[in-house]
């Protein structure tokens, strides 16, 4: 089922390692398969692109098929029930609420003959990716999507595998304001993104979660095009006292366990009992599950329960795991959010699921994930801006800095910085 792990053995250093290390797993054997198909699609296009696609999706399309026009889109978004539709617009409402609450903008500050200030201004163009092939994450695409609108970005292009695009995915597109759609997923479609083929236009910035292929081809890409935070396999870490609810517990493990056999999910908690509990509960909740078989791997996998010997430990470990999605099942949760460093996401108490974060809370789940909660963040307005600085000198500004900015310039020996300088201030006299 799922390891059961105590600080105080011997070898918990070297299991909790293990688990720090979750993303590192086949990364160059992937690495490598990436490569070539990425190599292969610049080189070659949509031949490359279509070729993939059949390789490793398994359909294969004609390059007039790789995108889906308008008219199919509102087809199929018209296909899906009418309690659906509600639900997906209800949550969308909220996300739109939630990022239009602090859209950064462009500020100027006049002082002493000096202009200085930031221009902000949204992408030209952005490339989202949703994954679709263990389920339509329609969710996900509004979770991309509208903030992508809100910073007011104008072309927003969105590529999902499948050769059918579920309704509610394609619903989801209509109310974030997708303006193209590609039938494509994989390292492939990555690549076409990034590099643009006959069908596909080139993007400044590609987003979103998949698996090991897409990551890796996305850091490959990184350079050509922005990219946001690793968006890999789901986990969950859990704190919990001895008052938390075993059923919630494990309730909250499977949540994310059933996504993906590469899952990782983690309690950690001073309370052996609860441990004890949560591995009973586990044992009953996964039996009969749909997607049972995912769980079970997901759970043999990345993932353990463990015993610390207080909470500030189970928090020093939190923050050492820099979880995706961070629960915190406490008595107190504000209080110990304090110490939290670092997190994609942290919920606040038993009645916070994960899986509200996910559909109506509002913030994106889109998070980062396989530790990188140490130096990313959570999708947001910002990732669809960009910031341009805007600076401006009188002749009195020039007069009071000049002197010094000519200084500096001659001691790192950039002679033609300096006489830029002083040509001013002799113009000046």
């Amino acid at each position: 089922m799922v390891r059961l792990l105590r600080t105080r053995d011997a070898d918990f250093e070297a299991a909790f390692h293990a688990l720090e290390q979750r993303r590192q797993r086949d990364a160059e054997e992937v690495g490598r398969a990436v490569s070539e198909i990425v190599d292969d699609v610049r080189r070659r296009g949509d031949d490359a692109l279509l070729d993939a696609t059949e390789r490793f999706d398994g359909y294969r399309l004609a390059p007039a098929e790789i995108v889906v026009s308008s008219q199919q889109m509102a087809a199929g978004a018209a296909r899906l029930g009418p309690e659906d539709r509600d639900a997906l617009g209800s949550a969308a409402e909220r996300i739109r609420a939630f990022h239009s609450l602090k859209l950064p903008q462009s500020w100027q500050q006049e002082r002493e003959g000096e202009v200085l200030g930031q221009l902000v201004r949204p992408l030209a163009s952005v490339g989202l990716y949703v994954p679709a092939f263990k389920a339509p994450l329609a969710s996900t695409v509004l979770m991309l999507g509208i903030p992508a609108a809100v910073a007011g970005v104008p072309e927003v292009v969105m590529a999902s595998p499948g050769r059918e695009p579920h309704p509610a995915v394609l619903e989801a597109a209509r109310l974030a304001g997708v303006t193209r759609m590609l039938r494509v997923g994989g390292a492939q479609a990555v690549a076409a993104l990034a590099f643009g083929t006959e069908s596909v236009s080139r993007v400044d910035k590609i987003m979103g979660p998949g698996n090991a292929y897409v990551q890796a081809a996305k850091r490959q890409v990184f350079g050509q095009v922005a990219i946001d935070a690793e968006a890999g396999p789901s986990e969950v870490l859990i704190v919990a006292d001895e008052n938390a609810a075993p059923a919630f517990v494990a309730a909250d493990l499977m949540a994310q366990a059933e996504h993906d056999p590469a899952a990782s999910v983690v309690l950690v908690t001073p309370s052996e009992a609860l441990a004890q509990a949560t591995l009973e509960e586990l044992a009953k909740q996964i039996s009969g599950q749909p997607r049972e078989e995912i769980a079970r791997q997901a759970l043999a996998g990345s993932s353990a329960l463990i015993v610390t010997r207080s909470l500030e430990e189970a928090m020093e470990l939190a923050n050492r795991y820099a979880a995706e999605h961070l629960e915190l099942m406490l008595a107190e949760p504000q209080r110990w959010l304090e110490r939290v460093e670092h997190a994609g996401a942290v919920f606040l108490g038993a009645y916070s699921p994960v899986p509200l974060g996910d559909y109506v809370a509002g913030p994106s789940h889109v998070l980062p994930t396989g530790g990188t909660a140490r130096f990313f963040s959570v999708v947001g307005v910002e990732d669809f801006l960009k910031r341009s600085s805007v600076i401006g000198f009188s002749p009195s500004a020039v007069r009071r800095l000049g002197p010094t900015a000519v200084r500096l310039a001659e001691l790192e020996g950039l002679h033609a910085h300096a006489r830029a300088v002083s040509l001013r201030l002799e113009r000046d006299d």
